[in-house]
């Protein structure tokens, strides 16, 4: 009997605020929302940007006047608003008008003559260029005197100069929320301080205990998942491994290891969960996410895993790496906004219209973890039931003329996931209570390419207006972590029963195929509560995965059928003092205590207590031992 992988938690933060409790959701379809919903979402990223606190049950501003929560959604409504979701790169990232970078300055073209200096012997290069007369001033200077004209020497020197980026637009953590202050985040690239909270907050948000987990499961029944797709590029990864000696500096001891890949799930495991158990990193351009909770689903499908954490983390607004996007035409502009718009002012704001007439991509940091467990052991501890993951589906392009083109591989995903859930749950759930998470990248190729996937599986399975929501018009592209954004999108969609409206569009373009779609620029109201979200993405190198995600309504009738209703309510009655916790956790976040799990060098691990014979291996700390005498998958090839 394979397990269903079901949700359980879920958090993480990105230019719409903190995952859990569906707070960067609201912030999305916040005008579409009950009046007291809208109030607590503001309030609660006023306080995650530093404008009020709460204290002794009250807010307070930074003038220390004490305000209601409706004086706080009231006063600082509109500047939420203005500093959430995608907007102008701002100060605190680096200044998009003066961007330092080097000008290559030739000297043969400056003088036919000779050019000369004094400096100090320290400062002599080592060693001396050839073209390069020193000789001695004093003791502690030189005179140095480089010619110009000489036939075999063409010296060069590097001016300090600024650029403006041709690219001003990011979906940004909200202004004034900073990771690094959260905990202790030394020398930490801002990626990694994302995969510390992010995990943090799906840990904490769970309502059970993960020391609980920890006692009741063997350490290898446990994975973590996670990764990036660009590597950790600012200067504390490998952005500083590469720039450090063309600034005259040097090397750190941490530059290297911080920069790999990995480095999410080795974070979540040494620092957040002191996990044993399974990782793994697989990296697959923008559908990153997807690809490990492929592995995830699998695992706890196959039984090798009962809890796992899946997740992504990405912080890429920095200047290399959108100089190196803009370069490749990949990016909006602020050029190409105006012209698109036929005005002298771009709109940052809607720099990212999926299936509109766009003109690129918009870049974005987001991290998103969910913990998946299998259908027993949420039901055995109460767990909260947020959804399941019915499937999820990767394939590559074949040949291809362009790396970066998209290709017929997601014709493929996206067949098979909707094919799949036809048959599990009945064709009228799919045609009538199923809606698409597209890849909506907001690039021209993007728009034309996937609307036609979608036109064409729609007419194959008879599906007439299918739901289409596209998230990167609020939060951008965030590279690996953006199929993670859809999917806490559509937990939101599950519980409040909105398709966001991409509302930075006008209209869709006219090369857009959506006579079977339903492309709203405002929120839709679902007529019958969705039973299955597809989430699509399609990734740079021909990276194609769809993913299947149920209803927490229809997973929890499928768990009723599993195990009967007596089992089922005395799982609500579990449930009911975990949610309690949960809600208890999200109140103390929507106050400012973020209650970050970070356990840098506490409570390792005796190697030497670790107990080991033929038939178990048991670690400290782990209430059950791991188990060796597992049946051998090959006996019938094996002699007797």
């Amino acid at each position: 009997m394979s397990r269903l992988p079901v949700i359980v938690s879920f958090g993480g933060y990105n230019a719409a605020g903190r995952s859990s409790f569906h707070q960067g959701y609201q912030r999305t379809v916040i005008d579409s929302l009950p009046k007291e919903t809208q109030q607590e979402t503001i309030a609660g990223l006023a306080v995650m940007m530093g404008r009020v606190r709460y204290v002794d049950g009250q807010y307070v501003n930074v003038d220390g006047q004490t305000l209601s929560l409706c004086d706080v959604s009231d006063q600082y409504r509109q500047e939420v608003l203005d500093n959430t979701l995608v907007r102008k790169i701002g100060r605190e990232y680096f200044d998009v008008d003066a961007i330092p970078t080097h000008q290559k300055l030739s000297l043969s073209q400056v003088s036919g003559h000779a050019i000369s200096f004094e400096l100090s012997k320290r400062q002599l290069p080592n060693p001396v260029p050839v073209e390069w007369q020193v000789s001695e001033v004093n003791d502690n200077t030189v005179s140095v005197s480089i010619q110009t004209s000489t036939e075999h020497a063409d010296p060069n020197i590097m001016l300090q100069t600024s650029y403006c980026s041709a690219v001003q637009s990011a979906g940004q953590l909200p202004t004034g929320f900073d990771p690094a202050a959260l905990y202790q985040s030394r020398f930490h690239p801002r990626g990694l301080q994302l995969s510390i909270i992010g995990a943090s907050d799906a840990v904490n948000a769970m309502g059970v205990d993960w020391e609980v987990i920890v006692d009741r499961l063997p350490p290898d029944q446990i994975g973590v998942y996670s990764t990036s797709a660009m590597s950790q590029l600012d200067e504390y990864g490998n952005g500083g491994l590469l720039k450090s000696r063309l600034r005259g500096e040097r090397v750190s001891t941490k530059h290297l290891a911080f920069g790999f890949t990995s480095m999410p799930t080795d974070f979540i495991n040494a620092y957040v969960l002191g996990s044993l158990g399974a990782t793994g990193s697989v990296a697959g351009a923008c559908a990153s996410f997807l690809y490990n909770l492929q592995l995830g689903m699998e695992d706890i499908r196959s039984g090798r895993r009962r809890v796992v954490m899946v997740g992504s983390s990405e912080a890429p607004i920095t200047p290399e790496i959108i100089d190196g996007y803009a370069t490749m035409s990949a990016l909006a502009t602020d050029e190409k906004l105006r012209r698109l718009d036929g005005t002298d002012t771009p709109d940052h704001r809607r720099a990212s219209r999926p299936f509109g007439d766009n003109c690129g991509f918009t870049l974005a940091e987001s991290t998103q973890q969910v913990i998946l467990m299998d259908d027993e052991l949420a039901i055995e501890l109460g767990a909260t039931i947020h959804g399941s993951v019915l499937d999820v589906f990767t394939n590559a392009d074949g040949y291809k003329k362009s790396i970066s083109s998209p290709g017929p591989g997601n014709y493929l995903t996206l067949v098979k996931a909707v094919a799949s859930a036809s048959r599990l749950l009945g064709e009228k759930a799919v045609t009538e209570r199923s809606f698409i998470q597209a890849h909506g990248s907001s690039t021209p190729q993007n728009r034309v390419t996937e609307s036609a996937i979608f036109d064409r599986v729609a007419k194959a399975f008879d599906i007439k207006r299918w739901p289409l929501a596209a998230v990167k018009a609020y939060v951008g592209h965030s590279l690996a972590a953006a199929s993670g954004d859809q999917l806490i999108s559509s937990l939101g969609v599950f519980k409040h029963g909105i398709i966001p409206g991409i509302k930075t569009l006008d209209k869709p373009a006219d090369d857009v195929l959506h006579g079977r779609l339903a492309i709203s620029n405002k929120d839709q109201v679902c007529d019958a509560a969705p039973e299955v979200a597809f989430l699509n993405s399609k990734g740079f190198g021909g990276n194609n995965a769809t993913a299947s995600i149920l209803s927490p309504q229809r997973t929890l009738r499928m768990l009723e059928t599993r195990y009967g209703k007596e089992i089922m309510v005395s799982y609500y009655e579990r449930n009911g003092e975990v949610a309690k916790k949960s809600a208890e956790y999200n109140a103390a976040v929507l106050q400012g205590d973020y209650r970050i799990r970070y356990g840098f060098g506490r409570n390792m691990i005796d190697e030497k207590a670790i107990e080991i014979d033929k038939t178990m291996i048991r670690v400290p700390g782990y209430g059950q031992a791991i188990d060796l005498t597992n049946e051998n998958i090959y006996k019938d090839m094996i002699d007797k």
